[in-house]
């Protein structure tokens, strides 16, 4: 497996909803599962590298519902939560062409050689294997298409960190494409 160190200080994103009481809980994605961490296993926090990556994470989740992000009211119920993370974490590479045929995904990833995308089993093997050699998450190229995630498995002496005090409301950053166009919410 090729092997990456996150950089000190990025802010990652999450998508949450208003009802979370912590943006930044694992347990939900420890219980259930996710792409990258089979049901029943270990905490995972899955977040986006960026804003691209969100705006296209939130045009996926409404795939098929008939119905686009702009559709929606500035105080629908998604918030966008940022994070930083402890340093020095070292993550799986399922971004790079060396890195997806060393796990051995195809250079299509997220789509696989069938065209269709490749399944949650496939994967969370993957996780098992990064998280069972003590790595921190496995960093991928983003299911919705466009940009890069990190699922990130949490040591037990480690959390995220909050960037802001509140996650912000769909309309304080829908049509906001960097970071720096978001002040520090009130």
């Amino acid at each position: 497996m090729k092997v990456v160190t996150l950089p000190d200080g990025h802010v990652w994103l999450r998508l949450t909803r208003p009802h979370y009481v912590d943006a930044f809980d694992t347990t939900f994605a420890a219980a259930r599962g996710g792409r990258w961490n089979p049901p029943g296993s270990w905490p995972t926090l899955y977040v986006n590298e960026n804003l691209l990556t969100v705006h296209a994470q939130l045009r996926h989740m409404f795939t098929g519902r008939g119905i686009e992000p702009d559709d929606l009211d500035d105080d629908a119920p998604i918030r966008l939560a940022a994070c930083t993370l402890p340093s020095r974490q070292r993550v799986v590479d399922a971004v790079s062409e060396q890195g997806l045929d060393d796990v051995g995904l195809p250079l299509t990833y997220p789509i696989g050689v069938d065209g269709t995308v490749v399944e949650h089993g496939v994967t969370q093997s993957i996780g098992i294997e990064a998280h069972g050699d003590g790595f921190r998450g496995v960093w991928c190229r983003s299911a919705a298409g466009v940009g890069n995630e990190l699922a990130w498995f949490p040591s037990s002496r480690s959390a995220a960190r909050p960037v802001w005090d509140r996650a912000l409301p769909l309309g304080e950053w829908r049509h906001a494409v960097s970071l720096a166009e978001l002040a520090e919410p009130a």
